[in-house]
């Protein structure tokens, strides 16, 4: 199954006879002023049936020495899927407002748990054109258990030792992997041997992604290819998510360092790597 669907295949789906759950996980990481408040957005207009999904909250623990972040409590991330509906033997559809990085947290983590059958919804609710709502569900509680390890994870480590032996990509914006900015956590740079990837080149300008050949030529040109490991780390995880999903599309698989950078810099010690080469 791909790991996208267009806005004309969900409505399409929507009004079949057995409609995916469908969760809205807008969020927006804020490094100044008034942060994103997704829960108000949600409550203003969503796609009807959608549940909101909080991600600092439910698709996250505290953050702390594990990153900004972390994987959730499981108990905290399946009580929160029970509770929009979601079982193992009905589909999931996420979506946020547009650029997908929530979007692909939840589906990363359905999916590393366990969940046969996740989506997001490509292009998000920008791309959606049919009916919304301000009516707040009460759907059916759903019978999903957490089963973590469907999925490859990586802790700092991992991610060190894939940058040494295979492809570690970095889905920051350029300029904080190069070290000449960092808005948010305590070093500017990057992990040794990683491979500058911004999420962000993956989509086009409306915020779809891009075709699944072009992203697979795009990875290709970064290294990615053969039986060479993939990984990926972000800031705290979100990004990163979106860049694995990206790999999907392009049928590479690829693990998730989720503590990311926010892990990587709080051990007094650890390497940092600034400017343009990977070293």
């Amino acid at each position: 199954m791909n790991a996208i669907i267009s806005a004309s295949e969900l409505a399409s789906a929507l009004a079949g006879p057995n409609p995916p759950v469908l969760l809205d996980v807008r969020w927006q990481l804020s490094t100044a002023g008034a942060p994103f408040d997704g829960r108000a957005a949600y409550a203003e207009a969503h796609l009807p049936g959608a549940v909101y999904v909080d991600l600092d909250t439910e698709l996250a623990g505290p953050p702390g020495v594990k990153g900004r972040h972390p994987l959730p409590d499981m108990e905290v991330f399946g009580a929160a899927m029970r509770a929009a509906g979601v079982s193992a033997d009905r589909d999931v559809v996420a979506y946020d407002q547009g650029h997908g990085w929530g979007a692909a947290r939840a589906w990363w983590l359905l999916g590393w748990t366990g969940h046969p059958s996740v989506r997001v919804l490509d292009g998000g609710l920008a791309a959606w054109d049919g009916p919304l709502t301000a009516e707040i569900p009460s759907p059916v509680p759903g019978t999903f258990v957490p089963a973590p390890g469907a999925r490859t994870l990586l802790d700092a480590d991992g991610a060190a030792a894939v940058a040494r032996t295979g492809l570690l990509l970095d889905a920051r914006a350029g300029e904080r992997y190069r070290g000449e900015v960092e808005p948010i956590d305590r070093v500017a740079g990057h992990i040794p041997g990683a491979v500058s990837a911004p999420t962000t080149d993956n989509v086009t300008e409306t915020g779809h992604f891009r075709p699944a050949a072009e992203l697979a030529e795009r990875f290709k040109s970064l290294g990615a290819g053969g039986a060479s490991e993939v990984g990926v780390y972000c800031g705290s995880g979100v990004s990163a998510a979106h860049e694995v999903l990206a790999l999907a599309v392009a049928g590479i698989p690829a693990g998730l360092y989720v503590g990311s950078w926010s892990e990587w810099t709080q051990e007094e010690g650890r390497p940092v790597a600034v400017g343009t080469e990977p070293q």
